[in-house]
């Protein structure tokens, strides 16, 4: 299906704060404390974009390689991930981390009353400082990928995993606000991954009713635009997505058509055809999920106009509208 969104300009040739805001609510009668509750929200003010964008090969998703936290030159350095994804086991074998607790907070009660969400924040703010660790291949069903990357970023530094964060708390306020319970892959707590096997199994183990991927993109300059991933129908080792491929597709349809609303931002004019739909078997957090799952890439990185979209804080705020009103929709039938 199509969408219809703002005119973009034709791509170039292809080379393939947080300052936490704390607010306390306390109620006193004579002579006696009741009570307090602290509510923390994010604003992430972000940095801009530059004019100047350098191509990448890199893709958000996992997978992808790119810049650290505040290195554009380091990112335009980077080699795509498919320099060391040579389909090769991992010389050893590692035990990462615990699986994080749910990051959820009581669900109201609402329409989602009784459904869980899991959000799945791409990459992870301290996986730059983790490459041993992050660069280590985990079986992803079909064959062995790195266990995670450190994403993408703008030019002038804004990070993937600055940005997907941001948007994951947004949604998640969101969702509750529905009465659904909402559980995290991973809420910067963490000081690397979780990896892309490991994310997946925290949806699977949830059992959860949808779980949506936040990712923002690393293509070339003048590559404008969101698309969504959805699986591709694999039974190979461990993966088979044979009975998740139908109610993703209904999930990515109508957080595509939401997206598109409530952003304003246009379907990819460099992936999907026009749809904004993208469908992939290289992904080991969709081949390896046993429960409705899709990847978002909210705009490139490295285009400066795009970048000036998911440096916004408003903008950022209508993204997570418009991925919670299309979770929202599928949820409800």
């Amino acid at each position: 299906m199509s969408y219809v969104g703002p005119d973009f300009d034709p791509p170039g040739p292809r080379r393939s704060r947080r300052g936490p805001v704390t607010v306390a609510v306390a109620a006193l009668v004579p002579g006696a404390l009741v009570g307090w509750l602290v509510w923390q929200a994010v604003g992430d003010s972000g940095g801009g974009g530059s004019t100047s964008a350098t191509s990448t090969t890199s893709s958000g998703a996992p997978g992808a390689s790119s810049a650290a936290p505040g290195s554009a030159s380091a990112a335009a350095r980077t080699p795509s991930a498919s320099g060391t994804d040579d389909g090769k086991p991992p010389s050893s074998t590692f035990s990462g981390p615990a699986t994080p607790a749910a990051s959820d907070l009581p669900a109201a009660a609402g329409p989602l009353k009784g459904k869980v969400v899991v959000i799945d924040p791409g990459h992870n703010p301290g996986n730059f400082q983790h490459s041993a660790d992050i660069n280590r291949k985990v079986n992803i069903g079909t064959n062995w990928k790195e266990c995670d990357t450190t994403g993408t970023s703008t030019n002038a530094g804004y990070t993937e995993a600055r940005f997907t964060l941001d948007v994951a708390r947004r949604l998640r306020t969101l969702l509750q606000q529905e009465g659904a319970t909402v559980k995290f892959t991973q809420d910067g707590d963490r000081s690397w991954g979780p990896c892309v096997d490991e994310r997946a199994r925290i949806g699977n183990d949830a059992h959860a009713d949808a779980v949506v991927s936040i990712h923002a993109d690393g293509s070339a300059a003048g590559n404008r635009g969101f698309h969504v991933i959805l699986p591709a129908s694999i039974h190979s080792g461990g993966a088979d997505t044979r009975a998740i491929v139908a109610p993703s597709r209904d999930l990515g349809e109508r957080i595509a058509g939401n997206f598109v609303r409530d952003t304003g931002s246009a379907p990819s004019n460099y992936i999907g055809g026009g749809t904004g739909l993208d469908v992939r078997s290289d992904l080991g957090g969709l081949n390896l999920s046993t429960v409705p799952k899709v990847f978002i890439e909210c705009g490139n990185m490295r285009d400066s106009k795009d970048a000036a979209l998911l440096t916004s804080g408003a903008w950022r705020q209508k993204a997570a509208r418009g991925i919670s009103e299309g979770i929202v929709s599928f949820l409800r039938g």
